[in-house]
This record gives structure tokens, C-alpha cells and sequence, in this order.
């Protein structure tokens, strides 16, 4: 089904064939005008979201059982879902102190009118730099840092961010707990 560019990990799941387990994050274009978004999940895809967010490492033997479908069924929507970018990926959530990573920050960025795609491209090779997004309001970019201490996020925010062309201004909120809300329900109106 997957041809010569996949190959199999746990019981039955599809992966890259550099191993990595990394699914491309870029989705393809959807189908319809430009803006679009793709049409709601039916609830058994719904359904296999919900049981793989809760556990990346369930077999489909399980998730079947789970979502009362057969094995091949539940094995050809996980893998249509993979393909088409529903699903771009399996990975491991990492408790950030336990690896070392005790300071983290919101970073707000303004940047010129024109500058996103210099800056998205800058920000992207900076390390400890987990997630940035384009956002609408005063700022016009909102980073999560998460560094060792306050002066590897100070290097972060003053020596590389502030260094790109096109970044403006900055501002850094320091978080001091984080918590977990209930997700996105998918559709299946649990989160």
C-alpha cells in the first residue's frame, strides 16, 4: 500500500523510510477555493483521533477494539489520515524539566509588515524555539521558548531573535506552571 518509501514500526503503523518516525508537516492543498477548510471528521475518524491522542502507541489491534471497527478497517482510515496530513505524525510528549529545560517564555514579536517569511525562516533554525505561530493583534508573532535557564533564553530572545531582519520589537512573558486542557474534540465532542 505504501509502496517503497514507507516501511512498518510497532504492528502495523506506516513510517518514513529514513526511520525517524516524523511525518512531513506539510499538508496538501485541499481540495475547493483557497481558505477552505477540510469538512468535519465522521465519527469514526473521530473516534481514532480521540484513542491516538491518548495513546501514540496504540496498536491498531487495540484501536479497532476500541472504536468497535475492524483491523483493516481502522488500518486503512489511520493510514488515509497519515496520508492525506490528518495525522502528521506519532511522537513523544517530553516533560521539559526532565530533560533540562527549566525556563520557558512566551515571546511576542513584531516584525515589518513583509518580513514573515524571513522571519518564519530565521526563527525556525533557532534552538530551544518549540513552536511560533502568526498571529492577528499588537504582535505579529508569538514563540514558546523553553531553555535551560534565564541566560540561554536571554541569548535566544536578544542574540537570535532580535537579530533577524525584519523583527521590530519583542516582548518575553516567563510562565511559571503550565497545565493541560482537554484538546480539541475532532468532531467526537469529547476532548
Amino acid at each position: 500500500m505504501y509502496g517503497q518509501e514507507r516501511r512498518m514500526i510497532s504492528d502495523e503503523w506506516p513510517m518514513p523510510a529514513d526511520g525517524s518516525g516524523n511525518m512531513s508537516t506539510e499538508r496538501p492543498p485541499a481540495d475547493g477555493p483557497a481558505g477552505r477548510s477540510a469538512g468535519p471528521l465522521d465519527p469514526t475518524d473521530a473516534a481514532l483521533l480521540a484513542e491516538l491522542r491518548r495513546d501514540g502507541r496504540i496498536s491498531i489491534r487495540a484501536l479497532a477494539e476500541r472504536t468497535h471497527i475492524s483491523r483493516s478497517n481502522a488500518y486503512t482510515r489511520v493510514s488515509r489520515m497519515v496520508e492525506d496530513g490528518t495525522i502528521r505524525g506519532f511522537s513523544a510528549e517530553v516533560d521539559p524539566h526532565s530533560v533540562g529545560l527549566g525556563t520557558t517564555a512566551y515571546v511576542a514579536i513584531t516584525i515589518d509588515q513583509t518580513a514573515w517569511r524571513l522571519v518564519a525562516a530565521g526563527i525556525s533554525e533557532i534552538p530551544y524555539v518549540e513552536h511560533f505561530a502568526l498571529i492577528g493583534g499588537d504582535n505579529d508573532v508569538l514563540a514558546l521558548v523553553r531553555a535551560p535557564d534565564n541566560t540561554a533564553l536571554r541569548d535566544v530572545v536578544l542574540d537570535r531573535i532580535q537579530d533577524i531582519p525584519g523583527v521590530r520589537t519583542t516582548r518575553t512573558w516567563l510562565v511559571f506552571e503550565e497545565r493541560t486542557g482537554r484538546g480539541v474534540p475532532y468532531g467526537d465532542g469529547e476532548g
